[in-house]
């Protein structure tokens, strides 16, 4: 006969079954194995590490090994994640960033505190530090030359559409100003080596610029992401107007498709290759020698087959002085672009994100970042 324990795990396993319950309720991973027994809520075992963090709301268990009494399991049947869900999650902004399990600790624990610490997608007012249209604030901010980050004063506006830097708290005029239209915001914690870590791009003369910052607090540095995707939402509301909004939300920020360091030759094919940090940024393939580095050496557009851009494994003949093994050639209308990785591993991974970038058609509006780039001097 079954124990009262194993007739307990087949009830809790059973609830698993259930419409909601098969995916994580905070980051949507499949078969969570974990649950919060006083919320009511599935998770995986990832985000279970992150309710341990609210411990005075968020009590969890594993559904497999911990016993269970049979109070928690009728607490588990009565809630669980759809009925979790139209409780914490009634109103959200629609820029508002909701996490997956690909997303940084950083966004999955704040998207966690929101929804059960804070109760914040219950009341507008909760929303107003990423809402409201301007924010304000202090962020730590890495020097261009030095890499020693130092205080610097924010400001984001909705109506002016920038994101500006001030280099002394009381001078009028920014360091830096922002077009939101250029913005792009990911969180970097492993480049940045901070959990908090955010780079944020923009374009400066069609060039790519990097600056990376961050806040001791999660909550502010998630607020600013937030807050720059709200102004972006804005922003592209007005520039496009009647896209549906499921058009405009992928748009908000962006991941870099691909990063990591690949060795390159120059123009000529008769230089010696050389370690470089790639940054695949949409259409946008950029070089830089660090990392951190503010600006890059170089930046490739990468168009459509369509339009005769393909990628190739291998380099082209006679090419020499290269130290990796695994050869890559971009070809472009107007020239080629070996480059060489060191695994083929990470040649196959180039390859792929080279290949999705080039299947996918040209836009409009990229016609005319790629006119720039086949201009540049």
């Amino acid at each position: 006969m079954a124990t009262d324990q194993e007739k307990t795990r087949m009830c809790l396993k059973q609830l698993l079954e259930k419409p909601g319950n098969g995916n994580c309720a905070d980051c949507g991973a499949a078969e969570p194995e974990w649950a919060s027994y006083t919320l009511g809520v599935f998770v995986c075992h990832s985000c279970s590490g992150l309710h341990r963090n609210i411990a005075q709301i968020s009590k969890v268990k594993s559904v497999l090994l911990d016993p269970w009494s049979s109070s928690e399991v009728e607490f588990m049947d009565s809630a669980g994640n759809d009925a979790a869900k139209a409780k914490y999650v009634q109103i959200v902004p629609a820029f508002y960033y909701q996490p997956t399990h690909r997303d940084c600790t950083l966004l999955r624990d704040q998207w966690i505190r929101a929804k059960y610490e804070r109760k914040e997608f219950l009341c507008v007012e909760k929303q107003e530090p990423y809402s409201a249209g301007y924010r304000e604030g202090f962020l730590w901010k890495r020097g261009r030359d030095n890499g020693q980050y130092l205080n610097r004063k924010f400001i984001l506006s909705e109506r002016e559409g920038v994101l500006k830097y001030f280099n002394k708290h009381d001078a009028r005029e920014p360091k830096a100003i922002m077009r939101i239209n250029t913005v792009n915001a990911t969180f970097q914690p492993a480049k940045i080596g901070t959990a908090h870590g955010l780079q944020i791009t923009y374009l400066k003369e069609n060039s790519t610029r990097n600056i990376f910052v961050y806040h001791e607090d999660g909550k502010e540095m998630v607020d600013w992401f937030n807050a720059i995707r709200a102004a972006r939402f804005n922003y592209l509301q007005v520039a496009f107007p009647g896209t549906p909004k499921s058009d405009l939300l992928p748009k908000l920020t962006r991941n870099y498709i691909k990063e990591g360091y690949m060795e390159k030759t120059g123009p000529k094919h008769t230089e010696g290759f050389k370690k470089r940090w790639f940054s695949m940024d949409d259409r946008r393939l950029m070089y830089f020698k660090d990392p951190m580095d503010a600006y890059a050496r170089g930046e490739v557009f990468i168009g459509s087959k369509e339009n005769y851009y393909t990628v190739l494994p291998g380099l082209p003949p006679n090419i020499q002085g290269y130290a990796w093994p695994f050869g890559i050639t971009i070809v472009t209308p107007d020239r080629k672009f070996p480059v060489t990785c060191e695994t083929e591993g990470e040649q196959k991974d180039w390859m792929a994100a080279f290949q999705a970038v080039i299947n996918r058609p040209m836009l409009p509006q990229e016609y005319a970042v790629e006119a720039y780039f086949k201009h540049k001097p």
